[in-house]
């Protein structure tokens, strides 16, 4: 059995949602910037988590989050028709928190470099004991 075919699916499953989501969702609640950034997918090919990350407010992506379950059922129509699968996976959307928690790791390193002392090398700082 071809154990490669569900990372093909998967990455399938990821450029048909980014392409839907880009061509325009209908639901109003879908606001800010919305990237797919990943799939997982069981071995059977029955279950798809999307993982997105979501640019905005707090309340916008809460919308958005919203507006993405009430367009997963169509989605998998969309994805099933797409790929020409027997059996369309149900899809389920997750928060992807990796670029803003990088995000706030490079704010807090351009932060912890601008607090250093330019004379003292970053070895050699002194401790406050």
């Amino acid at each position: 059995m071809d154990n490669r075919r569900p990372d093909r699916v998967a990455e399938a499953i990821r450029e048909e949602v980014a392409s839907f989501l880009r061509q325009g969702v209908k639901d109003p609640r879908i606001l800010g910037l919305v990237t797919v950034t990943g799939v997982d997918l069981t071995r059977d090919l029955r279950h798809a988590k999307v993982y997105v990350s979501v640019m905005g407010s707090d309340v916008e992506r809460a919308a958005t989050f919203e507006g993405l379950d009430s367009v997963a059922h169509h989605l998998k129509t969309v994805v099933g028709r797409a790929l020409r699968l027997r059996i369309a996976p149900v899809i389920s959307f997750k928060a992807d928190e990796s670029i803003a928690r990088a995000a706030r790791i490079d704010a807090l390193l351009n932060q912890v470099r601008v607090d250093a002392p330019a004379d003292v090398p970053p070895d050699e700082k002194p401790r406050d004991d």
